[in-house]
């Protein structure tokens, strides 16, 4: 492919591209639109629910309609197990099937388990589309805050320079002033490449093609409110918690299976009818006292299993050990969850306290800065000393930025376990027009 077919394919897929800028509330909003993981569990639910249908298939009549022709030579021998008929017409229906109803319930139950599955991805997927909400926003944040580092150290370097010029200063710190500015370019490129993914994974992640950009929009907001404490949390979690239902719903659908197993012995009634025309060619009336042209019937055929086989109790000892598991398997969850809330809640607290040290280790900066600019409009600091220290608010602010964003994103954390992120993330506000 020729260079002028590559730039025109990528100016095509850059006009095709689109930038979405989007609150937090409605990056989430949207996630549980058309995120593909809950449409897919979308699916998998609505084929739970046709499963329903497909067991209980058996209870509703079940009519077939068809022809037994055939010329016959002779006696009139059976036509696929009915007698030779111009047309005929079988209705079946179960009128008392244990092991069926048991299959039935044990559907209802799967299509239950299935909803508990999807609303569990829907919790999923929201809070990681909000983590990278958040990352995207710390990185734009911090990148604002490293170009006017840039700026800052530039200053800086250019009283140096003079400095150095004038003999007032060594050639060794303008170096340092040079190298401190490369790493401060550095430190703007890996911010930008980290928005640039984390803005393309928050556009696959809300069903846009991966040319699309999710941006950040500009809005106030607090981080969400924590639970009064770890216990009431814990509390909350467990019940609550979406994958501890989903294996609560699988234990009780595999005791309606052994339930099922267990009613194979039960006897089983069905009804029965049928309608069948007959033809005088196939010779009814030489070996019949009298022919009916139209004949139907209607019963009820009764089944007793006598010997239901070895198999039945294999069937059960398999499904009593798939219950020891999930028992297993839901305390472990239970212990999780408690851990991870227990941790979370920790982070919360840590995260609490780091965003409080920020926010005065900024003010101080900040005062600072302030105090510097006075002295230098009085002539007495130099403007390198005034830069250096709105360097180091700088530095102050992209402390507090990310102590803001731990707290934040711990927070999120916290609500997840609890199953509340859904519902904190209605309480923010809406975007202003």
């Amino acid at each position: 492919m020729s260079k002028a077919s590559l730039f025109a394919l990528a100016f095509a897929c850059f006009l095709r591209a689109e930038t979405h800028s989007l609150t937090l509330r409605q990056t989430v909003e949207l996630a549980l639109k058309q995120n593909p993981e809950i449409a897919m569990a979308r699916l998998d639910q609505e084929k739970a629910q046709l499963g329903i249908r497909l067991a209980h298939g058996p209870f509703t009549p079940r009519v077939t309609a068809g022809s037994g022709l055939a010329y016959s030579d002779g006696f009139p021998v059976s036509i696929a197990g009915s007698a030779p008929s111009v047309a005929q017409a079988v209705t079946t229906l179960d009128i008392f099937n244990r092991q069926q109803s048991l299959l039935v319930a044990q559907a209802k139950e799967d299509a239950r388990g299935s909803g508990f599955a999807t609303a569990n991805k829907r919790d999923e997927a929201a809070y990681r589309v909000a983590a990278l909400y958040l990352d995207a926003e710390r990185a734009v944040r911090l990148s604002e805050l490293a170009r006017k580092d840039i700026e800052s150290r530039q200053r800086v370097l250019a009283a140096i320079q003079a400095q150095v010029q004038e003999g007032r200063a060594l050639p060794l710190a303008q170096k340092q002033a040079e190298l401190a500015i490369a790493q401060a370019r550095q430190t703007t490129l890996d911010l930008e490449d980290l928005r640039d993914a984390a803005e393309t994974s928050l556009a696959v992640a809300l069903g846009y093609p991966a040319e699309d950009r999710v941006q950040p929009a500009q809005e106030e907001r607090a981080a969400p409110p924590l639970p009064t404490s770890v216990d009431e949390a814990i509390e909350t979690a467990l019940a609550s918690n979406k994958e501890l239902r989903q294996l609560q719903s699988q234990s009780a659908s595999k005791q309606l299976e052994i339930r099922g197993d267990k009613a194979a012995r039960w006897p089983r009634i069905d009804l029965l009818a049928q309608y069948t025309m007959l033809a005088k060619f196939n010779n009814y009336a030489e070996f019949f006292n009298k022919f009916q042209r139209n004949n139907g019937q209607i019963g009820m055929s009764f089944q007793v299993p006598i010997f239901a086989g070895a198999s039945i109790g294999a069937q059960v000892a398999q499904a009593e050990i798939d219950i020891d598991h999930l028992k297993i398997e839901m305390a472990n969850t239970r212990n999780r969850i408690a851990a991870d809330l227990q941790r979370s809640f920790r982070d919360a607290t840590r995260s609490q306290s780091a965003a409080e040290v920020a926010r005065l280790d900024l003010e101080v900066a900040r005062e600072q800065v302030s105090v510097d600019l006075a002295q230098m409009q009085e002539g007495r600091l130099p403007m390198r000393e005034l830069e250096e220290a709105r360097v180091a608010e700088n530095a102050k602010w992209i402390a507090l930025y990310d102590a803001q964003y731990a707290l934040e994103k711990a927070r999120w954390n916290v609500l997840r376990l609890t199953g509340q992120l859904t519902a904190g993330v209605e309480q923010l506000p809406e975007r202003k027009q």
